[in-house]
């Protein structure tokens, strides 16, 4: 699971406007840059590596991701004519889970852009049986509670599982630990090989603090924690429609 933040609705907003348009003068080698598999709440310093194929001096303003977890970004504020470049920034992985694929964006003055790509995929420590939930047609402070099950991705030790600070003002959980059967992942069953928790998530009442009252859209994450895993930061998402 990835969050996407303001940032990515605002490059999506300037990238519709017409005076705007994809570049092909900084080339990225390679486009696509490989991170492989890595572990959540680790953090990855990326160098991109490319060149400028014009003959003419390009005066960049900014360089950016469009998805969350990228910063420090370093970037030359001219990059010569025929000359290589780089970009370099940290990808801090905790809040994101599974494959992923970011694009990084770099902008000269004249309001041109340019793009390469950053894919691989970031391994939770905890595995979940269901990370989406539906709340359905929600009111503020109706109750709802959600039943799964967590399991190391070593499949042999025992997980440990709270709430965050923030996520237990709203949500708490009651847990147990289990066997499970997991050679089916459709088709979970307790009694099997693989020490488990078994986890019932309660909310009295999902936080709308922030949002309008026009939104009508329910999006809500809930955060965990784990003393083994002190920088991953495990995540379910609650949807559903405001009343």
């Amino acid at each position: 699971m990835i969050r996407y933040h303001a940032l990515s609705f605002l490059i999506f907003s300037v990238f519709s406007m017409h005076t705007w348009a994809q570049n092909t003068s900084l080339r990225f080698v390679p486009e696509t840059y490989t991170l492989g598999v890595v572990e959540q709440g680790s953090v990855n310093h990326i160098i991109l590596k490319g060149a400028n194929t014009t003959s003419k001096d390009i005066i960049v303003e900014t360089a950016m991701s469009q998805n969350t977890g990228a910063s420090n970004f370093k970037y030359p504020s001219k990059i010569q004519a025929g000359a290589a470049f780089s970009i370099e920034f940290d990808l801090n992985t905790a809040h994101m889970d599974g494959k992923f694929i970011h694009n990084i964006v770099v902008i000269d003055t004249s309001g041109a852009y340019y793009t390469a790509s950053v894919e691989g995929e970031v391994r939770s420590p905890l595995f979940f049986s269901e990370k989406l939930f539906d709340a359905g047609y929600y009111k503020t402070k109706d109750k709802r509670e959600w039943t799964f099950y967590v399991w190391s991705h070593d499949k042999k030790t025992l997980p440990d599982l709270s709430l965050s600070s923030l996520s237990s003002k709203d949500f708490s959980i009651q847990s147990k630990p289990v066997m499970l059967n997991i050679d089916k992942l459709e088709n979970i069953q307790e009694g099997g090989k693989v020490p488990a928790l078994k986890v019932t998530l309660k909310t009295k009442g999902i936080p709308r603090e922030g949002l309008s009252l026009k939104q009508k859209s329910l999006r809500h994450f809930v955060e965990f924690k784990s003393k083994n895993y002190p920088k991953a930061t495990p995540e379910v998402l609650i949807i559903g429609y405001w009343k």
